[in-house]
C-alpha cells in the first residue's frame, strides 16, 4: 500500500510539526533560562494562568497533550518551589486543583514580558491570513486524536 498524494503531504507536515516543536522547545527553554525554568514548567504556568478557574492535573495534561503522570511530576516540583498551590476540589476529593502562588503569578508575568515582543518579532515574517489557516489547520488535525 502506499500513500495517497494527500498522505505524503500530511506525512511531511507531521514531521514539520516534530521538528518545529523541537525548536519551539530550545526557544522556550532559552526565553525562561533567567528564571530557571524549562519551557515545560512555563507551558504548565501557562496553561493555569489562561484558564477560566484552577484546573486538575488532568485537566491541564489534556490541554498539554501530556499524560497525567508527566505533569503530575512538573506540578509536585513546581509547588515545592513555590510557584503553585493545591486547592481542595469540591467536585472530586482527590484530585486537587491547581492554581498559580503569588510568586507564581509573578513568573509568568514576567515570562510574557519576554514572549510578547518575541512573538512580535516572529509574527512579522508572515500576514495574519496566514496565521489564522495555519492554526485552523493545526487544530483540525489536533481534533483528530
Amino acid at each position: 500500500m502506499t500513500h495517497t498524494p494527500q498522505a505524503r503531504v500530511f506525512t511531511e507536515v507531521v514531521l514539520e510539526v516534530f521538528k518545529l516543536s523541537g525548536l519551539l522547545t530550545a526557544e522556550g527553554d532559552r526565553l525562561t533560562e533567567a528564571h530557571a525554568l524549562s519551557s515545560a514548567r512555563w507551558k504548565i504556568l501557562g496553561s493555569i494562568a489562561q484558564a477560566d478557574s484552577p484546573p486538575t492535573v488532568p485537566q491541564i495534561a489534556r490541554v498539554m497533550g501530556q499524560t497525567r503522570q508527566a505533569v503530575q511530576r512538573l506540578v509536585n516540583v513546581m509547588h515545592a518551589d513555590g510557584l503553585l498551590d493545591f486547592l481542595g476540589n469540591p467536585n472530586h476529593k482527590r484530585a486537587k486543583l491547581v492554581a498559580l502562588t503569588t510568586n507564581g503569578k509573578r513568573v509568568y508575568t514576567q515570562l510574557e514580558k519576554s514572549q510578547i515582543p518575541w512573538a512580535n518579532q516572529c509574527a512579522g515574517h508572515m500576514n495574519r491570513k496566514e496565521l489564522e489557516t495555519t492554526l485552523s489547520v493545526l487544530r483540525r488535525i489536533s481534533h483528530l486524536f
